[in-house]
């Protein structure tokens, strides 16, 4: 039995979204993309921004689980606020469409991913593209989120 597993990579600057299609082992995948929102725009408005993009690719794509990178504290503590203000975002719109959300810790993903929990944006967007052949990829974004799908096929085996 397959399963579409959406993952999340939640910032205020530009969140990540990658759909994979999770059949056992086999990895396929599905659609990926981006969603910027400008630091010009105020902040409520870049939130439903986020909210209403997450729920489209919801409705569009009808995944059965999401994974998202758990949150983690920056030194500076507004960074934190405003990423936890997009997660927020992103993680309402999968609780309003019924969607289970499993979090993983970044080094957990990284390491599920690349083989390593210290890996950078290049080498995590460079596994992805091995593990997901003739994807194209729309940022480094969309690689962050990929991988969160990735792992989480590896880590949750609920199909």
């Amino acid at each position: 039995m397959s399963v579409v597993i959406l993952g999340i990579d939640p910032s205020l600057t530009c969140t990540g979204w990658g759909l994979i299609r999770a059949d056992g082992t086999r990895l396929s995948h599905l659609a990926n993309g981006q969603l910027p929102t400008s630091p010009k725009t105020p902040m409520v408005e870049r939130l439903a921004d986020l909210h209403a993009g997450i729920a489209a690719v919801i409705a569009e794509h009808r995944p059965d689980r999401a994974a998202c990178e758990e949150v983690f504290v920056n030194e500076n503590p507004k960074s934190t606020l405003k990423l936890a203000q997009a997660r927020g975002a992103v993680l309402a719109a999968c609780g309003g469409a019924g969607l289970s959300v499993n979090e993983h810790a970044a080094r957990l993903i990284k390491k599920a991913v690349v083989g390593t929990g210290g890996a950078d944006k290049k080498q995590v967007a460079a596994m992805v593209k091995v593990l997901l052949p003739g994807a194209t990829i729309a940022g480094a974004d969309a690689a962050d989120a990929l991988a969160a799908a990735i792992a989480d096929a590896h880590l949750v085996r609920r199909y």
